[in-house]
């Protein structure tokens, strides 16, 4: 049985709804702007995100805090 994470804010949700609602909540220009990679600016889908964002942890890193500030 998983151990209970009550002070990560970040458990239980995949990066894919990390993006998603991020999104949603900033639109891609101003992610683009906030977070400055290549996959938020030029031609962006959840996709091509997810794919950079998976191998890349620094810019993964990055995200993650972005929705922890906004969301959190």
């Amino acid at each position: 049985m998983p151990t209970p994470q009550p002070n990560n804010p970040l458990h239980g949700l995949t990066l894919e709804a990390i993006v998603v609602k991020l999104v949603e909540h900033y639109g891609w220009d101003e992610l683009g702007y906030l977070i400055r990679i290549n996959c938020f600016k030029n031609d962006p889908s959840v996709k091509s995100s997810l794919k950079f964002l998976r191998r890349t942890p620094w810019a993964r890193a990055e995200v993650e805090q972005l929705y922890i500030a906004t969301f959190a």
